[in-house]
């Protein structure tokens, strides 16, 4: 008898966006976010938002928007 399928949590977990070409950390480098920490940070918690928890879609939210704030506050914004 097969072993069930074990649940992929470091490489290309479903919440990521799994082994696709959308997959996050594919899209933010093809965007050329690898160097801005606070811009990568906030499209990861939008584009991956819920995916991993469900209940946890606003939560997901407002980290993207600490992330977005501190990049605005680093580009002399308010």
């Amino acid at each position: 008898m097969k072993a069930p399928a074990k649940k992929e949590a470091v490489n290309h977990p479903a919440h990521y966006g799994g082994d696709t070409v959308y997959e996050v950390i594919k899209v933010l480098a093809a965007w050329g976010l690898i160097s801005n920490a606070y811009l990568w940070q906030a499209v990861k918690y939008i584009a991956r938002a819920g995916k991993k928890n469900p209940k946890k879609v606003r939560e997901d939210l407002e980290k993207a928007r600490f992330y977005l704030t501190a990049e605005i506050k680093r580009l002399g914004g308010q």
